[in-house]
């Protein structure tokens, strides 16, 4: 399983702070806390909604440059701008890196997905297209096809795609899980080589005992083939359902991978 850090996103008070201060011993603190957690990569969100696509540019760049100086682990670059995407790829220094994201969108994907080839670096694709997050499993399979053909196009292995479900909350409808859950069974079936992302903690937004649904999720979810996802690795309950999810899938040969973790607090 892929972890992806998902501290470092300015929609969040307090790291917006630090991204406008630009401050390096707080950003840097942050980033070495998810890395020394688990973390196979950082996301950085640095895209308040306020400021010019310039501004989100430069503190793109700041972010990137600052955490790479001092901290090894990968990088994944989140925003829905192409340029700010294209500019933290030039900013990375070779550092591998994951594009987050495109969607079946056209200006998007013409813009992404070359992106992705130009610079040899996997790809998160969600299953959504123009006109928002589809409402059923068969619409959000499209629009993974969609993007798929595109992929093709410009030469993009599927291999390196992670096409992510979308995780929408339950408190706003009850069968959201179901649908994500069918999704990624979906993908799986459809698009086998491709791989499979999702953003963990959206599932329980809005309800209280937030831990919980995320770690019931996500074990799920990894029973369903997940690869790869996007959540708090500083949650040491989430990051030993990975543990006790592989172990009892038969994915951690003689248990060896669960029985460390034990030893290890």
């Amino acid at each position: 399983m892929i972890i992806i850090g998902e501290k470092i996103n300015a929609t969040i008070p307090k790291v917006r702070v630090i991204i406008r201060q630009r401050d390096k011993e707080a950003l840097l603190e942050l980033t070495k806390r998810q890395a020394t957690a688990g973390a196979d990569y950082i996301d950085i969100n640095v895209g308040t909604g306020v400021g010019s696509q310039e501004d989100e540019i430069r503190a793109m760049q700041w972010a990137v440059q600052t955490i790479q100086r001092e901290v090894d682990t990968a990088l994944c670059i989140d925003s829905a701008d192409p340029a700010v995407l294209e500019a933290a790829l030039d900013a990375r220094n070779g550092r591998p890196t994951l594009i987050n994201s495109t969607k079946a969108e056209k200006s998007s994907l013409e813009k992404v997905v070359p992106l992705a080839k130009s610079y040899n670096v996997p790809l998160v694709a969600l299953s959504m297209d123009e006109t928002g997050v589809p409402s059923s499993v068969e619409d959000r399979i499209r629009a993974c096809k969609n993007i798929a053909r595109v992929c093709e196009k410009y030469g993009v292995l599927l291999e390196s795609v992670f096409f992510d479900p979308l995780v929408l909350p339950i408190s706003t409808d009850v069968n959201q899980g179901l649908v994500t859950l069918y999704t990624l069974m979906k993908v799986k079936e459809t698009l086998p080589m491709a791989k499979t992302i999702v953003g963990l903690s959206n599932i329980s937004y809005g309800l209280p005992a937030r831990a919980r649904l995320n770690t019931a999720f996500l074990q799920m979810a990894i029973f369903t083939g997940l690869d790869a996802t996007i959540m708090d690795p500083l949650d040491k309950e989430l990051m030993d359902a990975v543990k006790t999810a592989y172990v009892l899938l038969g994915k951690d040969r003689h248990c060896r991978g669960y029985i460390r973790a034990f030893r290890g607090g």
